[in-house]
């Protein structure tokens, strides 16, 4: 079974961490929520309390298939100032394992030194902060064991891409299907 972790830090963006939590493990990868701040319950960008399962200091990060950043500038910040969450996402893109992040969540990536000369997208307006190539017109960008969305309205998408990327195509249809995914 392959296994996911999302970090959480104070602020956020909830839609961008529930919405693919919710499809991976629909989907069968094992999901952690991973605080890294001093509380399992972390409060999101618009003051959605979500219970994470473990701390980031306690957890052997080299055990996940794909380590994710979720935005939220708030969050991102606090990501940003958080080096485990850094070195977390240097070491997986290192080890070939998927790192990826939504909406501001690549400037956590920039940081980490991972997302240079990479395709990417980012939220609008925050291009010239990232260090990747800047993609326009897209929804999210997958470039090697790099993945990158653009905001809180490609959440699903986002989901549905990294369930792919960790299983199968036709794992991520059937999710797809189950949840009548743009259907109507």
């Amino acid at each position: 079974m392959k296994k996911a972790l999302i970090l959480l830090a104070p602020g956020f963006e909830e839609i961008e961490a529930v919405a693919p939590c919710d499809i991976l493990r629909r989907g069968g990868v094992q999901v952690t929520l991973c605080s890294c701040g001093e509380s399992l319950t972390v409060d999101g960008s618009h003051g959605v309390p979500v219970t994470a399962e473990r701390f980031l200091r306690d957890t052997d990060t080299r055990q996940y298939d794909a380590v994710i950043a979720p935005g939220g500038l708030r969050g991102v910040k606090n990501l940003l100032a958080c080096q485990p969450a850094l070195d977390a996402m240097a070491e997986a893109y290192g080890e070939g394992r998927l790192v990826a992040a939504i909406c501001a969540g690549p400037l956590v990536l920039t940081k980490a030194g991972v997302l240079e000369g990479k395709n990417a997208v980012c939220y609008p307006g925050m291009e010239g902060q990232m260090s990747g190539r800047m993609l326009e017109g897209h929804a999210f960008a997958l470039d090697g064991n790099v993945m990158t969305s653009r905001s809180a309205g490609t959440a699903l998408d986002f989901g549905l891409a990294l369930l792919e990327y960790l299983t199968d195509g036709k794992t991520a249809e059937k999710v797809r299907s189950d949840i009548h995914y743009n259907e109507f």
